[in-house]
């Protein structure tokens, strides 16, 4: 090996410090922020706390399209729906509803018994 040269891997631009680029810094999603807002409010209502309706988060920081603000509107109205069904039953109620579904399932949805007996 007579061509073999000891030493480090000689890197072009290694002289000079490489330029790191910077992370795009990511803004909250707007709708999300305002579903969340959402859903937090309606689980307050049903919970009994008496909050004043508040603006979607979504219009606070930005304009927004007719389409995003009847999308962000539409979203909250589901959320608010979901919540309202949710805070409808009682725990006990929702775990004796599984149970009947459960019940109510064939034998092909049994687990299968593995090894002796």
């Amino acid at each position: 090996m007579d061509g073999y040269v000891g030493g480090s891997l000689k890197l072009k631009g290694a002289g000079v410090e490489a330029k790191k680029k910077k992370k795009a810094k990511k803004a909250k999603d707007s709708v999300a922020a305002a579903a969340a807002d959402a859903l937090a409010q309606a689980e307050g209502a049903a919970a009994g706390s008496a909050a004043p309706p508040a603006r979607p988060a979504a219009s606070a920081g930005r304009n927004m399209t007719d389409a995003e603000r009847k999308f962000a509107e539409a979203q909250r109205k589901r959320l608010e729906a979901r919540a309202e069904k949710v805070a409808a039953k009682s725990h006990k109620e929702r775990v004796a509803e599984f149970n009947s579904y459960l019940e109510s399932l064939s034998e092909h949805h049994d687990i299968p018994r593995v090894g002796p007996g």
